[in-house]
């Protein structure tokens, strides 16, 4: 028998992702950011909600940009604190000894350390709720040479993506359960 658990944000297990951008001033940005999702295949987009009172909403709004970085479990600690202190007081590259990378895409910047990164120029924003819903278009995504798999795409093990529990703990991504749009063939009736 289930429960009811109320209304809440359940959706899980979520990326945890560092989303980077430019401050007002110019100065280089991270954020740990979780609430985000594909849109569309085409053109390829990326939506992510951020609040309005966080310095990345600023930089966003005024670069109309921002990158989506995707921190092995390595980064894991580090990609944390950058949820827990704000780039107004604090130059998170800097204290976690990261190395911003200026895109030659779109102006923000995306972190050198992070196995894959999207570079997005803002196409779409709404308010919804408490956050800004900011829609990317995906211009490129930068990789690591040695994550492909055999099949040329990106292998999930070798990024060692980290997600995010809706219960506030980060695990990574196990091994595969089955081909995707194959397996559940299984269950198709001739």
């Amino acid at each position: 028998m289930k429960k009811s658990l109320g209304a809440d944000t359940l959706a899980y297990p979520l990326p945890l992702y560092l989303l980077g951008t430019y401050a007002p001033n110019g100065q280089p940005n991270i954020m740990a950011l979780a609430w985000t999702g594909i849109v569309s295949s085409v053109p390829p987009t990326i939506m992510v909600g951020v609040m309005p009172s966080r310095l990345t909403h600023e930089g966003i709004v005024k670069n109309q940009a921002f990158t989506v970085n995707f921190p092995n479990s390595a980064l894991a600690a580090k990609a944390d604190y950058a949820g827990l202190v704000s780039g107004r007081q604090h130059d998170k590259f800097a204290e976690l000894g990261l190395t911003p990378v200026e895109s030659t895409l779109v102006k923000a910047p995306y972190v050198a350390e992070c196995p894959v990164a999207a570079e997005c120029r803002v196409i779409s924003m709404a308010e919804v709720g408490d956050h800004t819903m900011f829609v990317g278009e995906i211009l490129d995504i930068k990789a690591e040479e040695d994550l492909s798999g055999a099949d040329g795409g990106l292998d999930v093990l070798k990024v060692d993506p980290v997600v995010f529990n809706y219960m506030g703990d980060y695990h990574r991504v196990g091994p595969s359960l089955g081909k995707s749009f194959s397996c559940g063939l299984v269950y198709k009736k001739k």
